[in-house]
Parts: C-alpha cells; structure tokens; sequence
C-alpha cells in the first residue's frame, strides 16, 4: 500500500511531459464544453432564460470572493478526485499483475522512446550484462549477437536440429524481458535429468521449437514480444558458421568450445566459411545508430566474430555514431592470457581495421578483494591492467573508472557501465549531430535521468 506521500506524487506524475494523457483530458474537456453548449442551444430559449436567471441569483449570493474562491476550489477537487477515481479503475484492471504504479510504468515507457538509439555487438554473459543496464535507460536498444557458439545446450541443438546456437540470443531477450520475474527463471531452467533434457535451458529449446514452426529469426522475434523486451535482438547472420583460431604458438583450433583446451593466447581467428553475409536489419541498425558498442565478452569468441562477417566492418566505419569498446575486466585463459588492456584493442583492430574506435572504456578498480578473485586466479584469469599510454594512442577518447563486479570479478558492473555510455552518447550527439538530434536528446535531461536512476534502484538489483 503507497503512503500518502507516494499517492501524491503518483498523481503529479501525471503532469509530466511526454506521457500523451494530458492531450486528450484536454480534448475530453473541451469535448464536455461543447456538448453542453450544443445540448442548451438545442432546449430552446427556456432553458436559457432559466440559466440567466440563476446566473443572476448566484451573483447575489456569491459576489464575495471567498465564497466564488471555495466554489472554484471545490469543482477542481471534484474534478482531480474523479480523474483519480478513473485512474484507479484502470490501473485496477490493466496493473493487477504490475510490481510497480501504473504511472511509472507509463511514465519509463514513455521516457525510454527518447532515448538514444544505441547498438551492442558481442555475445555472452558480458552483453546480456550490459543491455540490463542500458535498458534503464533507452528502449531503442538492438543487441547483435554472434552464432558461432558450439558448446552446451546450444551446441548440441545446434548439432542434433542443425539451428543457429539459441543461448546467447536468449539470454539477451532475457536482459531485455520486461516481464514477471518468474516468467524469466522459467526460460533461464537448466534440466538436471531425463533422457536428452539435462543440461538444456527451458529457453533453448523454446526457442528451437519455434524455430521448426516459424523459421530461427522469426522465433527470435516472436520469443521477444513473449517477454515483452525494450529493443530489439538480432543474429548477425542466419547462416551457419564456424569459429577456426590461430594462438601465439601456431596451433590451430576449430570450433569455439576448443578454443579453451589450449593454453593461449590466441593470435587470430576466422570464420568458415569465410563469406558470410549480415542480417540486412543489423546493417540498418547500425546505419540509424547514436552510439555502437563493441563487448564486453569473449574478445576472440563473441566480439570478433562479429566483425569478421562480411559488410559489418564497413557499417560501423560509414555510420556516424560514436564506436566505443569495452574492455573486459579480467582475461581468460586460452583466448587472452597475459593480454593488457591494450592488448584487447589493438587485437580488435588488427581484425577490423584501424581507427574503427572512437573511445574505449576500461575499468580502473583493482582493489578487488583476493578471496573473491582466488576462484578465478586458479584457473589462470587475471585483472586486466589498464595501459594508459598505449590506450591513449589507440582511441581519441579514454574512460577509466570503477567498472568491476566486486561481487563478481569477471563481469562488469552493469548500471555504471551503461550510465558512461549514454553520458557520452549524450555528449558526443550534442558536439556532432544535427540540430533535430540535439533537440531529441535535450529531452534526456537531469530530471529525467534522475527519475530513471531512481526507478533503476528501486527495482533492479545489481
């Protein structure tokens, strides 16, 4: 139950710009005007010499301004208290399964459609971490994930059903879901036995059964709409590929899954077949794009790979938004063992194309207590250190700051991160874009992100 407090301010939330409501009580009102006139005009004179004559009565009682002041008063509460009256009917029906008013429901969803128009290329866990965060904060999200996954549950569908690796795109949509949180533990359900079933992800195989009815991209977007997720998520291609990698030593690997039985570094990876063509909605989005953010993930197995497919490369370079890469916060064995931060970059571009990034993001926190990175240190991960001078020479633009899950040392911290990203986002559009792009995003003010970052602590935990 909302305190008083809260009741009050839920109605004043009403009044906000943006919300489309205020329009049509308008036109209601003006509506309600115009009937009464019409229906007076239409009782005859009569009734318009009675009017006069209690018009005439009320002056006598009422020439005081106290009283016409209480009179005035009293319409407006009875009009604010009908509104909510009505208000309350609505949300009754339309909110009886909603965690959060009504209004802010409205209010965020509204908000969000002004928002930049932000694309994220990558795959993992660090993607979905990342559009978790970002979606506080813009709807006009489309998350382009790679395929070449041949491990786990989706490995194995991909093996059996011969589909497109369904995980990593799940767990976007799932990153995305604006839905009941039981509905997103269903989907994220691993099975523990049965014949077949174990280790297989509710969500895989929902989304390989839709595969079989509607075709792999079909299902995507069809499982999206289940979730009712804020943007979009994309395969970067609908053909299937295969990941072959090179490490420093000169051994040679194929498949993703086998990238991690050697020791690494890895040097370079390919894609087999070589030729492959984008999803044409991913070359879209990133023609309409804001701001492109490459990572975090796998920098060999879910960044790259993205990059490496024919027409991607050259989008980003033709787009006019700002390119920024996020660096991973720790390495992995067998793909960046050893690598520095710069390391990271400098392998992205040598299979991209150099000065592909306008600003790179790095974490600088390296405090991190050692109980909580022992697991990962025994298994040969370390905190990648942050190179400043290398870096400086490889981006026009370099964000340090406290990026890191303690919590969790090998991700990110996911409001923060997306926080740096739309403030620059926001920043970079107001220096380079046309007036209608400053105009939109001026509407993303203080206030704004104020409200957002308040609804973001209050119903998202980190």
């Amino acid at each position: 139950m909302f305190s008083r407090k809260n009741k009050v301010g839920s109605m004043v939330q009403w009044l906000y710009p943006g919300l489309k409501v205020k329009r049509w009580l308008l036109l209601s009102a003006c509506g309600l005007a115009a009937a009464l006139v019409g229906f007076t005009l239409l009782v005859g004179p009569g009734l318009l010499h009675l009017a006069e004559k209690i018009h005439a009565q009320l002056l006598i009682h009422f020439q005081n301004r106290i009283y016409s002041s209480m009179l005035l008063c009293a319409g407006l509460l009875m009009l604010l208290f009908g509104l909510q009256k009505t208000a309350a009917a609505v949300k009754e029906v339309l909110a009886r399964h909603q965690s959060r008013p009504l209004i802010e429901v409205l209010f965020t969803r509204r908000l969000l459609e002004k928002g930049p128009r932000i694309v994220v290329i990558g795959g993992g866990t660090g993607l979905s971490t990342l559009l978790k965060g970002l979606k506080e904060y813009t709807s006009n999200l489309t998350a382009v994930v790679t395929v070449t996954d041949d491990g786990g549950s989706s490995g194995r569908l991909r093996g059996e059903l011969g589909i497109l690796p369904p995980g990593d795109i799940r767990s976007c949509l799932l990153a995305l879901a604006d839905t009941e949180p039981l509905m997103e533990k269903l989907f994220q359900h691993r099975f523990t036995g049965g014949a077949g079933l174990e280790g297989h992800s509710f969500g895989n195989l929902f989304i390989a059964a839709m595969t079989e009815m509607f075709g792999f991209q079909e299902a995507v977007k069809l499982f999206g709409q289940v979730l009712a997720i804020r943007g979009q998520v994309y395969p970067v291609t609908l053909e299937m590929v295969q990941l072959l990698s090179e490490d420093v030593e000169g051994r040679r690997f194929r498949g993703q899954s086998t990238i991690y039985q050697g020791k690494g570094p890895l040097r370079r990876v390919l894609l087999d077949p070589p030729s492959i063509k984008p999803l044409p909605e991913v070359l879209a989005a990133i023609e309409e794009a804001e701001a492109i953010v490459l990572g975090p993930g796998s920098l060999f197995t879910s960044v790259i790979p993205n990059l490496l497919v024919g027409g991607v490369v050259e989008a980003i370079r033709h787009s006019r938004a700002a390119v920024f890469y996020v660096c991973n916060v720790m390495t992995q064995p067998g793909e960046t063992t050893g690598f520095t931060a710069a390391d990271h970059v400098q392998a992205l571009l040598d299979h991209a194309m150099p000065g592909l990034i306008d600003c790179v993001i790095v974490n600088a926190d390296l405090a991190v207590s050692r109980d909580k990175l022992e697991p990962f240190l025994k298994k040969g991960s370390v905190l990648v250190r942050p190179d400043y001078k290398r870096l400086r020479q490889q981006a026009s633009r370099l964000i340090n700051g406290p990026f890191i899950n303690r919590n969790m040392p090998t991700r990110h911290h996911g409001q923060r991160l997306a926080q740096a990203i739309v403030e620059q986002t926001l920043a970079y559009a107001g220096r380079n874009r046309t007036k209608a792009a400053v105009k939109q995003f001026k509407s993303f003010d203080s206030r704004i992100r104020r409200q957002l970052d308040r609804l973001a602590k209050e119903h998202r935990c980190w």
